[in-house]
């Protein structure tokens, strides 16, 4: 199977539709169209946003023998001069029912 068809296999299992995967991974519509119809593979620069977006390691993606060579970590590392930096840093101040209602909150939007 080719990179583009286990993207789309995945996009599916995902019940993701092609519009969200290319608003969450950035990627122009029409360049995924194009891998779709001229059954080309995505620019090596992309595959680690698909994974990210997709949950799979690049072993999976990629179709290595062995995906258990890929273990994903148990921790991030964040830049400080990052939003995701701030987004951390507030929500540590928050209070438990503060942290619970956001997560809340986090989950509805990314089911829209």
């Amino acid at each position: 199977m080719t990179i583009s068809g286990k993207i789309f296999e995945l996009i599916k299992e995902k019940g993701m539709t092609q519009k969200e995967f290319g608003r969450r991974t950035g990627i122009p519509q029409s360049t995924i169209s194009d891998w779709k119809g001229k059954q080309l593979n995505p620019a090596s620069d992309k595959i680690l946003i698909i994974c990210d977006v997709l949950e799979v390691s690049p072993y999976e993606l990629l179709g290595a023998a062995e995906s258990s060579k890929y273990v994903i970590p148990d921790h991030v590392i964040v830049q400080k001069d990052t939003e995701e930096y701030v987004l951390i840093e507030r929500y540590r101040k928050l209070g438990k029912d503060q942290r619970e209602r956001l997560l809340g909150y986090m989950e509805a939007i990314r089911n829209l």
